[in-house]
C-alpha cells in the first residue's frame, strides 16, 4: 500500500525518518513513522515503525510536543538546537557535490 502523502527528515549520515499517511481499505487514514538506519553489518537498512491511528493523533502530538518542550526548556535550555540543522545542511551540500562528481558532472552550476 503506497502512501497518499509522505515526507522525510534526514538525521545525519545514517538515519532518516519517514512520515507517511496511508489509506485503509475502508477509506480511513493512519500515519506510519519509520526510522531507517543504514546498517554497516548487512549492507542494508534497519527499520523500526510506529503505526499511529486517528484516535491517537491529538494525544500523541501533545505528548511529543510536551516532551520536546521539557527537554529544550527545562533540561537543556542553553543548548543550540539549530546546530544540528546547520551541520545537516553542510553535510547535504558536501554530499551533493560528491554526487555531482560521482555522476560525471563538474558542479559548475551549484548555487551556494
Amino acid at each position: 500500500m503506497d502512501p497518499v502523502y509522505s515526507t522525510k527528515v534526514r538525521a545525519g549520515k545514517r538515519r532518516t525518518y519517514f512520515f507517511d499517511v496511508r489509506e485503509t481499505k475502508g477509506g480511513d487514514y493512519f500515519i506510519t513513522l519509520t526510522e531507517s538506519t543504514k546498517s554497516i553489518k548487512n549492507n542494508g537498512f534497519d527499520r523500526h515503525k510506529i503505526f499511529l491511528y486517528k484516535e491517537d493523533f491529538n494525544r500523541f502530538s501533545e505528548a511529543l510536543l510536551g516532551i520536546v518542550d521539557h527537554v529544550k526548556n527545562k533540561l537543556m535550555p542553553g543548548y543550540d538546537y539549530d546546530e544540528f540543522a546547520r551541520r545537516q545542511e553542510e553535510w547535504e551540500r558536501e554530499n551533493a557535490m560528491d554526487d555531482d562528481l560521482d555522476h560525471g558532472r563538474n558542479g559548475d552550476n551549484i548555487q551556494w
